[in-house]
């Protein structure tokens, strides 16, 4: 069986090779790039992979039998005709099989808002394409945390307006591992997979640096508007607003959901525990 995954230059695309080529040998994985050379490292062959371009999909899906599309970084508006091009492409070329990478967030009233929406209306094209289908629902990423810790040392603290708000964390890691069974083993066909590892609060991430980082760190909340207008101006307009509406997310217990992760992997998720001794300096 051929595998091909998209966005193979990008962190997550790329945990996903790694885990599924362990499972299944580098001559079964293809990745899909907008810039080929920029996976090269991955040590598979890459084929040209624009979403914009649904015939050079087509032309890159030949030959694939199950197809994982990793969800675009484009605005919301863009993005689901840009997925729909790579899921009908998909299907002229024969794929039998995709798995899509959605994400958890609010579905309403955040500056996020509108990201989730595209992911759903997108999970809806995927499970109604006529292919068998798996759908997963990425927690937040942990990993900029740790990229954030220089900046943290400096400020002496976490601010953000997540609050008293859990939010189910997860690594690209542990869902490269789990995307790589999921693309695999038949049983999950049909499924929709929250996946994250436990649910913890900002409070419990800055002890979790602390211990991992002989940091002194304190979480601060912020009001929303207060946390948009620091990060608009530090990131942008977009991708500010986005980082807000994730943390507005949090704080309104949209990021605390059941954990499908040992269904789709098979085992537990990493602990925080274990994820951050790994880390310790």
């Amino acid at each position: 069986m051929k595998i091909a995954v998209t966005a193979a230059s990008g962190n997550l695309g790329a945990e996903i090779i790694k885990a599924t080529v362990r499972l299944v040998g580098k001559d079964n994985v293809v990745g899909l790039a907008r810039t080929p050379s920029k996976a090269e490292h991955l040590g598979i062959e890459v084929r040209r992979g624009d979403y914009k371009s649904r015939y050079e999909i087509e032309e890159s899906l030949k030959q694939v039998d199950t197809l994982l599309l990793v969800s675009g970084m484009d605005a919301p508006e863009k993005r689901i005709d840009q997925h729909r091009n790579v899921i009908n492409a998909a299907r002229d070329a024969g794929v039998k099989k995709i798995v899509y990478t959605s994400v958890q967030g609010a579905e309403k009233d955040t500056s996020f808002s509108p990201i989730i929406q595209s992911n759903r209306q997108t999970e809806y094209d995927v499970s109604n394409s006529g292919l068998d289908w798996v759908i997963g629902r990425n927690g937040i990423y942990i990993e900029p945390d740790i990229e954030y810790i220089e900046t943290y040392k400096e400020r002496g603290e976490i601010a953000n307006c997540a609050g008293d708000g859990r939010c189910g964390y997860t690594t690209r890691s542990e869902l490269g591992y789990a995307y790589a069974r999921m693309l695999n083993e038949a049983k999950h066909n049909g499924n929709t997979y929250n996946l994250h590892g436990e649910p913890i609060t900002q409070y419990q991430l800055a002890d979790y640096l602390n211990l991992a980082f002989g940091t002194k760190l304190n979480y601060r909340p912020m009001t929303v508007e207060l946390y948009r207008r620091e990060r608009v101006a530090e990131l942008g307009e977009f991708l500010g607003n986005i980082i807000t509406g994730i943390y507005q997310g949090i704080n309104q217990g949209a990021l605390v959901n059941t954990s499908h992760y040992a269904d789709a992997a098979g085992r537990t998720h990493q602990s925080w525990e274990h994820f951050f001794k790994s880390l310790e300096v």
